[in-house]
């Protein structure tokens, strides 16, 4: 029997040193929750050991809230924990934004928190304006370029001031979409300027067209301002298109004018071929001249004296040819020879 008590007093006193323990780790919170009015119990701050949350991260999370107002139950605080959002940021985002007359519930808060955006962040915007630069400087230009109508082209710098449209956090679109609509309106709006000088006189412009387009529809953010930063001449791209386009006109032209002088230049060499050809035949007729004459002298219609006087008449027309300053003709020379 001394045996047993002995053993039972051993488990009893491995208990008490169990409690012991476990209290002794949970005092600390238990006593900060419990004198702020915070109260979270015992088996609960047990529960969230074994389900592997930070006790400490709940218990400061929800004595923040309590002292500020908020009736956010250490359940909700958890189960957020456990979803892996960031409990801290979500309480302070809270806060912040019950001192700015701000409407935010716990469950919109959580849900923003979840889908990645800095919730906190979001409220300190939604008090105080941030500007964004338009374009961004990481960007691949330093300034917005839009040509007028006249063909001068506009460098254009703008500043953005945006407010955080909490209400449309989750799932509107980010910056890049504001700054990329506002380029656009930049450049639509200098685009149907008739005259570059007139952007120049009044900038404002530009700022008024943008801003009644609405174009933070959708978006995550309110445009209270555009306002233009910097705004320079660049090029003549009007010049520059028309010169381009003298150039290629120029190039068409001589194109077509090299065709023309091909087809002459093969037109050319078709005719010398054909007049060769004409040539030749010419020599072939010519050919037939004293078989002919010979022909008549064997059939006997055409005599010697008929021979004379044909040599005489060609003599004297070279003779007159001579005298008129032409010579004789190569063909008449050729045909006496040729006799």
């Amino acid at each position: 029997m001394e045996i047993v008590w002995i053993a039972i007093g051993i488990v009893v006193a491995v208990i008490a040193l169990v409690i012991m323990f476990v209290a002794f780790s949970f005092a600390n919170l238990y006593i900060q929750a419990l004198f702020s009015n915070a109260k979270v119990g015992v088996t609960e701050l047990i529960g969230m050991r074994l389900r592997k949350v930070d006790p400490r991260v709940v218990v400061i999370s929800r004595i923040r809230a309590v002292k500020a107002g908020l009736d956010i139950s250490t359940n909700k605080i958890e189960t957020h924990y456990l979803a892996g959002g960031r409990v801290s940021a979500v309480i302070s985002a809270i806060i912040a934004a019950r001192g700015a007359k701000i409407d935010l519930s716990w469950e919109t808060a959580t849900a923003i928190d979840l889908a990645g955006r800095d919730i906190l962040d979001a409220v300190q915007t939604s008090v105080n304006p941030k500007i964004i630069d338009c374009p961004s400087p990481n960007g691949p230009r330093a300034t917005i370029d839009a040509v007028a109508k006249n063909g001068i082209q506009l460098k254009v710098k703008a500043r953005v001031t945006v407010r955080t449209n909490i209400a449309q956090l989750v799932g509107g679109a980010t910056e890049e979409t504001v700054v990329a609509r506002v380029g656009q309106g930049i450049v639509s709006t200098i685009g149907s300027a008739a005259d570059h000088k007139s952007v120049l006189e009044n900038p404002d412009v530009i700022t008024k067209t943008v801003m009644s387009q609405g174009l933070d529809a959708g978006t995550a953010f309110e445009i209270l301002s555009i306002d233009i930063a910097d705004i320079d001449v660049g090029e003549n791209i009007g010049a520059k298109l028309q010169t381009d386009q003298a150039e290629a006109d120029k190039k068409r032209a001589q194109a077509a004018a090299e065709t023309r002088r091909a087809l002459a230049l093969a037109l050319e060499q078709e005719m010398k071929a054909k007049v060769q050809e004409n040539r030749a035949l010419v020599v072939l007729a010519e050919a037939e001249v004293p078989r002919a004459m010979a022909e008549a002298f064997r059939s006997g219609n055409m005599g010697i004296m008929d021979y004379y006087r044909m040599k005489n008449m060609q003599a004297d027309t070279a003779m007159r040819g001579s005298i008129a300053g032409g010579g004789a003709s190569s063909d008449q020379q050729g045909m006496g020879g040729g006799t």
